[in-house]
């Protein structure tokens, strides 16, 4: 399922969300602009558990930011992207702007730490802002679940657009991230996704969540 819009118009502009989506878009385009010394940049600043296996150092929690706004490809940037750009606006409307930006940042770190304790002998550079992603759709889940999302469904050759509860996207969306999480446990380290930093992230983010649910968790409705 690809979600490509919800239906709830936030009170505010979202300039946090705005702002975040500009930092990811412009260090992608420095990071790829870096030609042969983007390997470099990438092990510099990505997150690296095995790092961590002999004590922190600030260097290492510097790493732990700066990887949330690096991406391995323009796919990995544009899916992520799409996802901050449909659920974090009303996120942030429920919040505030600098409470979303820390949450937004805390939720990162969560996952980071999620990841790093899951694997932590790892010596794959880690990057991508799904961690903290992850955490705005658990807040959204929270917020909003009566909320309605215009979602692509393939089926077979062809994909459908049905309006589809947020409840069941996102709950969906958790679920197949629990299930490739649970399926890698004890497998050898090959990289590609990092599904369990996505699972503490959403965790994180729900939780939060529930803070702010009933205070401003109905929103004006766009019908569109």
């Amino acid at each position: 399922m690809i979600p490509i819009r919800d239906q709830i118009k936030p009170r505010r502009t979202p300039i946090i969300n705005y702002l975040l989506i500009a930092v990811n878009i412009i260090v992608f385009i420095l990071q790829w602009s870096a030609g042969a010394n983007q390997e470099s940049i990438v092990y510099e600043f990505a997150l690296i558990p095995a790092s961590f296996s002999d004590g922190i150092e600030l260097s290492e929690i510097r790493d732990i930011f700066t990887s949330m706004f690096m991406h391995a490809g323009l796919m990995h940037l544009l899916g992520n992207m799409i996802y901050l750009w449909i659920f974090g606006d009303n996120v942030e409307d429920a919040m505030g702007h600098f409470t979303y930006l820390l949450f937004y940042l805390a939720g990162g770190f969560v996952a980071s730490i999620t990841h790093i304790f899951v694997n932590p002998g790892s010596q794959i550079p880690t990057v991508g802002a799904s961690g903290a992603i992850a955490a705005a759709l658990g807040a959204y889940l929270v917020l909003y679940p009566q909320s309605r999302v215009a979602t692509f469904i393939p089926l077979g050759f062809f994909m459908t657009l049905r309006m589809l509860p947020a409840s069941i996207v996102l709950v969906m969306w958790f679920v197949l991230q629990l299930f490739n999480g649970v399926l890698t446990l004890g497998a050898a380290d090959m990289g590609g996704t990092a599904f369990w930093a996505h699972i503490g992230g959403f965790v994180f983010g729900a939780f939060i969540a529930l803070f702010f649910r009933g205070k401003h968790s109905t929103r004006q409705v766009q019908q569109w």
